[in-house]
């Protein structure tokens, strides 16, 4: 995983509640165990129309949201079934963040183990991101705070270990093994 300490982008929107995982990315995708190609597959049934072409109006396919890594969503965002797959897709396709009022608990674990950033604010702030699409923001997990061009910074709370393995870009597999020796030394010991 690739340490994050703060991350900067335009946002893009998704004004939609309850998005759940099957919609960021279908059942039909989960045969496979490899990340790469999932971001093809990110939000599919919203992206493609029925001839199978990228649908020029939804937002991952507009122009503008290229290089945008920040998506702003709608209430209750990653609610479903739980699958590791969503934030793989959403990586693969460029997002390193979601911020909503609410996400639901398994999505936000299994994104926070895969260096994916899901964010919970206010909804004062939420609702100005909603308004201003594209508005230039950062993410700083040392603060703990989304930075917005006007007002103050919107606080959001993080997990003490997630925070830690995202900003010191380990997984918890990765924390465990940099632990070996302290470990060892502990087992001689007893």
């Amino acid at each position: 995983m690739e340490k994050i300490v703060r991350i900067e982008s335009r946002t893009m929107v998704l004004d939609i509640d309850n998005v759940d995982t099957d919609q960021i990315i279908p059942a039909r995708f989960l045969t496979t165990t490899v990340r790469k190609g999932l971001g093809d597959a990110a939000f599919h049934d919203w992206r493609y129309a029925g001839d199978g072409e990228l649908d020029p109006d939804f937002l991952l396919n507009r122009p503008e949201n290229t290089d945008r890594t920040i998506l702003v969503a709608g209430d209750n965002f990653g609610c479903g079934s739980s699958r590791e797959h969503a934030p793989w897709a959403l990586l693969e396709a460029g997002l390193r963040a979601v911020i909503s009022t609410s996400i639901a608990d398994i999505f936000r674990n299994n994104s926070l183990k895969n260096g994916f950033v899901p964010v919970v604010i206010d909804e004062e702030p939420h609702r100005w991101l909603k308004a201003n699409p594209g508005a230039e923001i950062a993410i700083d997990l040392e603060k703990t705070q989304v930075e917005l061009p006007q007002g103050p910074p919107a606080p959001f709370e993080l997990d003490r270990f997630a925070r830690y393995c995202l900003m010191n870009g380990v997984d918890q597999l990765g924390y465990l093994l940099r632990q070996r020796d302290r470990i060892s030394a502990w087992e001689a010991s007893h």
